[in-house]
């Protein structure tokens, strides 16, 4: 079998990089075992603004402007729905946070995204005395939907290989990357937390933090946009929502634990006051990094040897965007942003 193509890994970042390799007429092959699942277990929103300090996320612009029409691309092929649209909103604690929103707002790279109005609260199980600030052109995506069907998408047309890479049968011939029956130009790790076992790639500073979310039924909340507060919580439709995130940076497994289930409990007990039941709860090991950029580029030595990761807690905005400049770094020489280079480890 030969492809222009070897991907490992089938998150976000493996599959941004597919529709690249789509886009262009690239073939490819994937290879993933489903052992990660920071993209499974991912909220999912897409959102152009830091609700903390009311800062821009990097680049968000130029992510969003790849990002959306990706999915739409997706959508259409598969003929499944992944991107819901949905309002983002911040609660407010205190006036101090209103007049800081307002000031933000007024910056050139805010105020397309931050609405100047103050929404008042009119739901009687939500706290929230000073209102909420809301965000603009925000949504979710159904990661693990999408992660689901693209996976079938894949295993339909034999290019989905459900087993687990073992870096020591990748061979290097002069023009190829030979991997057991597989000839490639080039291979592609998009492992997310993987990567720490990669012998090609564990030595860049993939720090991993753990996210726990749970899910409750909450018949009375009655809420149609995700709050923001000291976690966010996401309508899922039917009465359910995700609540997340804790961020954990000790204990590395995909294992719930009762710690993080309390602390989400404690902190959503402060924001509503109606009765709800936990359905569900779920753990993974984000891809974040020490600067909170990705990592892309090159193996120093190793020329067909490519990674892409590190796309922390916005793998759905961030992934596309890498993917398109190592896409374009590998065939046309265009130089990588400075910032997600990994030779800036060197």
């Amino acid at each position: 079998m030969k492809v222009d193509y070897i991907i490992v890994g089938c998150g976000l970042a493996g599959i941004a990089f597919c529709e690249q390799l789509i886009a262009n007429k690239k073939s490819f092959v994937v290879f993933d075992n489903s052992s990660q699942q920071s993209s499974t277990v991912a909220g999912g929103l897409y959102n152009p603004v830091t609700l903390k300090r009311f800062t821009p996320v990097w680049e968000s612009k130029k992510q969003l402007a790849l990002a959306i029409p990706m999915y739409n691309e997706i959508e259409k092929r598969l003929n499944k729905k992944f991107d819901y649209k949905v309002s983002v909103k911040r609660r407010f604690t205190s006036l101090e946070e209103q007049n800081n929103w307002f000031a933000r707002s007024d910056r050139e790279d805010l105020s397309t995204y931050m609405s100047t109005t103050i929404n008042k609260n009119t739901n009687k199980n939500i706290d929230a005395n000073f209102g909420f600030g809301e965000v603009l052109e925000t949504g979710r995506i159904d990661t693990k939907r999408l992660i689901l069907e693209y996976k079938n998408f894949l295993k339909s047309k034999n290019l989905l290989k459900e087993q687990a890479f073992h870096y020591n049968n990748l061979q290097e011939e002069d023009e190829f990357i030979v991997y057991n029956f597989v000839k490639a130009k080039h291979v592609i790790f998009a492992e997310g937390y993987g990567l720490k076992q990669n012998p090609y790639f564990n030595q860049l500073p993939l720090i991993g933090s753990k996210g726990e979310l749970v899910t409750i039924k909450a018949p009375d909340l009655n809420l149609d946009f995700v709050l923001k507060s000291s976690v966010f919580i996401i309508p899922l439709g039917e009465d359910i929502y995700r609540v997340g995130s804790t961020y954990e940076r000790d204990n590395k497994d995909n294992t719930v634990t009762e710690k993080a289930r309390v602390e989400l409990l404690t902190k959503l007990k402060t924001i509503i006051n109606c009765g709800f039941e936990v359905v569900n709860q779920v753990a993974g090991v984000r891809p974040t990094v020490k600067d909170r950029r990705p990592l892309v580029g090159t193996h120093k030595t190793h020329k067909k040897i490519h990674v892409l990761n590190g796309l922390g807690t916005r793998g759905v905005m961030i992934g596309p965007y890498v993917a398109k400049q190592l896409f374009e770094f590998i065939e046309f020489n265009t130089a990588l942003d400075p910032v997600i280079d990994i030779s800036r480890f060197a």
